[in-house]
C-alpha cells in the first residue's frame, strides 16, 4: 500500500511540474538561507578565534591606563619600564616568557622604495608571546640587544613593498634616521582579529628603538606569555599585585594599568558571533514557516480540483485512510524534495560566500539534517489539513462536483 501510494503521489506532483517547483520554492529558500547563514556563521567564529589566536597563545597584554584605548585610556598614567618585565619574569611563576614592547610608527625606505609601516622594538621573547616564526634569518644576539645594534627583522609586507617580492634578508633599509640591516623576515600571519595586517611590522631591538628613533625609554606594552599549566586567574592576580606594588600605589588607589586576556577576548567574540549566528538563522527560518503556508494552499486546491477522483476511488472502496495519506505523502514529499534542493544551493553558497568573506568552510552536518527533517515535518503539519479534507468527502457529494 505504501508503494502504491508514494507512486500515486509522485504521479500528481509529475502532471504539474511548474506548479510542484513553485510550491517547494519557499521550502527551498528557507533551507538553503538556514544552512547559508549558520554555516558562514560557524565560519567567522572560527576565523576570529584563529586571529586572536594568532596573537599568541595564552598571552596577556598589559598597558597603562585604566581602560584599553579610548577616551582615558592611558592618559595620565605612568609608562612601563624595561625593569617591570625583568621583574615580572623572575617574581611570577607559571610564565612562558615576557616581552616589553615600544612602538612607533615611520617611514621605511630601500632604494628608491618607501614604507609606512609599525616599527617594534623588543626583544626576542616578542617572537615567543606572538607566536611569530622565521621565515628566513635569525634573532637578535644578546650583544645586539643590549647594545642597541642597528638591526632588525621585517614582516612580509614590508618584504613585498619594498622589495618587491624578493628576500630581503641582508639587505639595508632605513628606518626614519638610521639605517638597519635586514637579519631577519618573519612567516606570514596574515590579518589580524581587528582588521590590521600583522606582518605590516618593523622589528628591532628595544634599545635601537629607545635610543636612535623614540628618544625616551617609556614602554607601550607588556606581552607576557603563559605556560599552558598555569591558571590566568592566580597569574593576572599576582601580577596585578607585583605591578602595584612597583607602581607605589596604595590600597583605596584603583589600578593606573590594565590587563587584557586574549583567551577571554577570544570567548567572548566567539560567544557573540553565535548569538547573531542564532538570530539570523531564527530568522531565516521564518521562511520555511512560509513556505510550509504555500503547500498547504496548493494542496487545498489540488484537492478541489481533484475531487471527482478523490469521490471515485472512495466509491470503488478506497478507504479515508488511504486517501489521506495519498495527499500526505504528496505533501510530505513536495517538502522534503525542497529541502534536498535547499541543502545542495545552501552548500554552494556557504563555500561561495565563506571564499568571498575570506573565512573557513566549515560542514555542519547537524544543521543541514535538522533542516531537512524540519522541512519533511513541514510537509506533515502543513499537509495534513488539505489530506484529512480530501479523505471526509462524501463520495457521491464528490461524483457530482463539477
Amino acid at each position: 500500500m505504501w508503494l502504491s501510494t508514494l507512486l500515486l503521489a509522485l504521479r500528481s506532483i509529475r502532471r504539474n511540474l511548474m506548479r510542484s517547483f513553485l510550491t517547494i520554492l519557499g521550502i527551498v529558500i528557507g533551507v538553503s538561507a538556514v544552512i547559508t547563514m549558520v554555516t558562514v556563521g560557524n565560519g567567522a567564529t572560527l576565523s576570529v578565534q584563529n586571529q586572536i589566536t594568532g596573537l599568541g597563545t595564552n598571552l596577556l597584554q598589559l598597558r597603562p591606563g585604566q581602560r584599553m584605548g579610548g577616551p582615558g585610556g592611558g592618559a595620565g598614567a605612568p609608562a612601563f619600564r624595561e625593569a617591570d618585565a625583568t621583574a615580572i619574569i623572575s617574581q611570577v611563576s607559571g610564565l612562558l616568557a615576557v616581552a616589553p614592547e615600544a612602538r612607533t610608527f615611520a617611514s621605511i625606505v630601500a632604494d628608491s622604495r618607501n614604507w609606512n609601516s609599525s616599527v617594534i622594538g623588543s626583544t626576542n621573547d616578542w617572537l615567543v608571546t606572538g607566536n611569530w616564526k622565521l621565515l628566513s634569518g635569525r634573532e637578535f644576539t644578546e650583544e645586539e640587544q643590549r647594545g642597541g645594534a642597528s638591526v632588525c627583522i621585517v614582516g612580509t609586507t614590508v618584504q613585498r613593498e619594498l622589495f618587491s617580492g624578493s628576500s630581503a634578508l641582508g639587505a639595508m633599509i632605513r628606518v626614519k634616521q638610521i639605517t638597519c640591516e635586514v637579519i631577519g623576515v618573519l612567516d606570514s600571519k596574515g590579518q589580524g582579529a581587528f582588521g590590521n595586517d600583522q606582518d605590516d611590522v618593523v622589528l628591532m631591538p628595544l634599545h635601537t628603538l629607545q635610543r636612535r628613533i623614540t628618544g625616551h625609554t617609556r614602554i607601550n606594552t607588556l606581552l607576557v606569555s603563559m605556560q599552558d599549566s598555569a591558571d590566568p586567574v592566580r597569574v593576572k592576580a599576582a601580577l596585578t599585585d607585583l605591578l602595584r606594588e612597583r607602581r607605589k600605589l596604595a590600597e583605596a588607589e584603583e589600578d593606573n594599568f590594565n590587563v587584557l586576556d586574549t583567551k577571554q577576548l577570544s570567548e567572548t567574540f566567539a560567544s557573540t558571533t553565535k548569538v547573531l549566528t542564532m538570530l539570523l538563522g531564527a530568522v531565516a527560518a521564518v521562511s520555511l514557516l512560509v513556505g510550509g503556508i504555500g503547500i498547504m494552499n496548493i494542496m487545498l486546491v489540488s484537492v478541489t480540483e481533484r475531487t471527482r477522483e478523490i469521490g471515485l476511488r472512495l466509491a470503488i472502496g478506497a478507504l479515508e485512510g488511504e486517501v489521506l495519506l495519498q495527499f500526505l505523502i504528496e505533501a510530505v514529499v513536495l517538502s522534503a524534495l525542497g529541502g534536498v534542493v535547499g541543502i545542495v544551493l545552501a552548500t554552494g553558497a556557504s563555500i561561495g560566500l565563506a571564499s568571498l568573506m575570506d573565512v573557513p568552510y566549515v560542514f555542519n552536518l547537524g544543521v543541514n539534517v535538522l533542516s531537512f527533517v524540519f522541512s519533511a515535518a513541514i510537509g506533515v503539519v502543513f499537509g495534513y489539513f488539505p489530506a484529512r479534507r480530501a479523505a471526509r468527502l462524501d463520495p457521491i457529494e464528490a461524483l457530482r462536483h463539477e
